[in-house]
């Protein structure tokens, strides 16, 4: 399948409502736990998504549409969230979330991409040159990305309660 800037943001004005439905009204028993160590909890994981959702996909889009010669993008601070999600609750998250990814849907819509803006370059700090479409296709697999994330870190939370079941559970064995 080759990228679709339609199939694109199908998926992506879904995503706030899919961790809606998931997370929200449950306790934090679910919502606050991680997997252990320096791994994120689902209410880790929404700050993640808000703080890319303000410096990340959106902005390095404008990087790369610009006229400017300097293509670089601003590094991501892949764990703001901690600070920035400080004392928030997770349904005040899950708004924020939903508000700025359809202000973000509405800017990228009204960026009226073409064909030859998709091939459009920036430079990533880590990974190099990079399309404009690889940048929004990358969205859309980090949403992916994350739901799993989520929905692996709440399964663990009885992974030692289902038995001999595991065996059957490939989420409980990633």
């Amino acid at each position: 399948m080759t990228f679709s800037l339609d199939r694109s943001i199908e998926l992506l004005e879904r995503t706030p409502n899919v961790f809606k439905i998931m997370l929200l009204g449950l306790s934090a028993d679910w919502t606050a736990t991680n997997e252990g160590g320096d791994t994120w909890s689902p209410y880790d994981v929404l700050g993640h998504l808000i703080h890319g959702e303000r410096t990340d996909w959106i902005p390095r889009a404008e990087v790369i549409l610009a006229e400017n010669a300097d293509k670089t993008f601003t590094p991501f601070d892949r764990f703001a969230q901690f600070e920035e999600s400080m004392g928030k609750s997770l349904a005040q998250l899950l708004d924020e979330f939903a508000a700025v990814r359809s202000q973000n849907l509405d800017r990228l819509r009204a960026f009226n991409l073409t064909d030859q803006d998709l091939d459009k370059k920036g430079v990533h700090p880590a990974l190099g040159e990079v399309t404009l479409s690889q940048l929004l296709a990358t969205w859309v697999v980090h949403d992916l990305n994350h739901i799993a994330q989520i929905s692996r870190v709440m399964a663990y939370q009885y992974k030692n309660e289902v038995g001999p079941w595991i065996e059957y559970l490939r989420i409980l064995n990633s």
